[in-house]
Parts: C-alpha cells; structure tokens; sequence
C-alpha cells in the first residue's frame, strides 16, 4: 500500500481462461488465480534480469530462505492484490503469506470478483473488516475500532484483516469498485509507526507497506508473536534486498535475522 505510481491498469477485465500462455510469449502466471494473462506492456524494471531464488523471490547473492518462519495467530489476513503487484519482486504481501500459512491472496479485477472470496465473505466462521483510512464521510457509519476485534475474538469467531494490496491509488479503486465490500466494517489503522522500508519511496513515511500494516494489526489485536516474527522477517527481507541493491554480499545475520534463527529452533 505505498506510493503513488500511475500504470496501465490490468485490473479492469478478469483473467482469460481456455488457454494457456507460456512465459516465452510474455504472459505472466497470476499466482492467485492460476491463469495466465499478458501483460499490457514488457515488464522491464531495474532488476528484471537479475538471478533470483525460486524460493523467496530475491537475488540469490543474499537469499531469505534461512529466516522464513511460521507463526500462528488467532486473526488471519487476507490480501486483495492488484496484478501488477505481483509482477513487482519488491512487493511485501508474499511476506505475510510465507510467516502466516493460512494467509489468503486474491487478484483483483474490477468486472469478475474472485467467486472463492466471495464465499469466504459469507462464511460465518469469518469475521472480515477492511484495513482503509477514515478519511471520508460516505462510509463513516461503517467505522469500527480495535476493540470489535476482541468483540469477535470473544464470540468464537476469527477475526479477518483484509488489506488492499497496491499502491494507494490502486487501493483506493480497489476499495470504490468492489461492491462486495461495502457491506464490511472498515477498521482504520491507528499508529504512530514511521516506515522502514527502503525499496520504494512512500508519499509519507507515515505511509507504511504491506507487511508493517500487516504486523501493526497483529500486534494490536494480540497476536504479539506472530506480529515479532513478521516484523523480523520484514526487516530481514528490506536489509537483504537493499545489500542485493548494491551487489553486497551480506557476511552476518542482522539481529533480525539471529531472532528468526532462533524460533527456527524452538
């Protein structure tokens, strides 16, 4: 959720079924959906060609596999991700599904909503709120606070943080053109944390990622835990992709790092 970069948006049409692409034809796989779908344009962003890790996505000069951890948590998370957020490898959502293994991600197009979220929204195991501002009136009736959250907690239900996964304009559509969502409460993060992540240039550093959203959440509904090992990841992924940057081999584990390799052995 960083930024405000302008692109050609993919998100206006679902997804072509009924045949299969390869990447050779410059198609790209929707790893929410499983189809293959062209982009409008070559992707060729500072990095394309670099060797990545198939595990974890980064250069393998300073590869994350070692630190992935699994956490549980009594909330869950849910990501409604725009498609050119998974074209990015600077993306911070996969982070969130590699520590919570029971992470949700689904692509979002505007005409064809993904039909198994909509059945997960009227599961009523499920208790979703949408992670957006408060910052305008239309919907101010549907505003709730953390506390809703122990509410739900203490009903036996789980639960769901919903997080538009995109830049802030592409969340901002995201959240004004999907019905399915008006019906939710809308839970507005409220913290005082300043980004730490140093791969894109956020508008505000007010303006956190992805995954620092993700980890303040868990945190503040009390799952402190899951949110430490989310964090630790977070800062292991922005230390190694920025050193990756450089063509710096890191030679120590951070702190960050050493925390994970710990509950590694737990």
């Amino acid at each position: 959720m960083l930024d405000e970069t302008g692109q050609a948006d993919l998100a206006d049409h679902a997804p072509e079924t009924g045949h299969s692409q390869t990447p050779e034809a410059g198609h790209y796989h929707d790893p929410a959906t499983g189809h293959s779908r062209p982009p409008r344009r070559e992707f060729k962003a500072r990095g394309s060609f670099t060797e990545r890790c198939p595990g974890c996505n980064l250069p393998v000069l300073n590869c994350l596999c070692p630190y992935r951890v699994n956490a549980e948590s009594e909330a869950r998370v849910w990501l409604i991700t725009h498609p050119l957020e998974h074209l990015k490898p600077t993306n911070t959502g996969r982070l969130i599904r590699d520590v919570l293994p029971d992470t949700e991600v689904f692509t979002w197009y505007r005409t064809v909503p993904d039909e198994r979220l909509l059945a997960l929204l009227d599961d009523p195991r499920f208790a979703p709120f949408v992670i957006f501002p408060d910052d305008q009136p239309d919907y101010a009736d549907r505003v709730v606070d953390m506390a809703v959250v122990g509410e739900v907690k203490a009903s036996g239900r789980t639960p769901v943080f919903i997080l538009l996964d995109g830049t802030w304009r592409q969340a901002r559509r995201i959240f004004r053109k999907s019905p399915y969502l008006d019906r939710l409460p809308v839970l507005p993060l409220a913290t005082t944390r300043l980004t730490r992540y140093r791969l894109r240039k956020p508008a505000s550093q007010a303006h956190l990622c992805t995954a620092e959203v993700a980890a303040e959440l868990l945190r503040q509904s009390g799952d402190e835990h899951a949110a430490q090992v989310l964090d630790d990841y977070f800062d292991a992924f922005n230390v190694s992709y920025d050193a990756s940057r450089r063509y710096e081999k890191l030679e120590q584990p951070t702190a960050a790092m050493r925390r994970l390799l710990a509950c590694q052995g737990e």
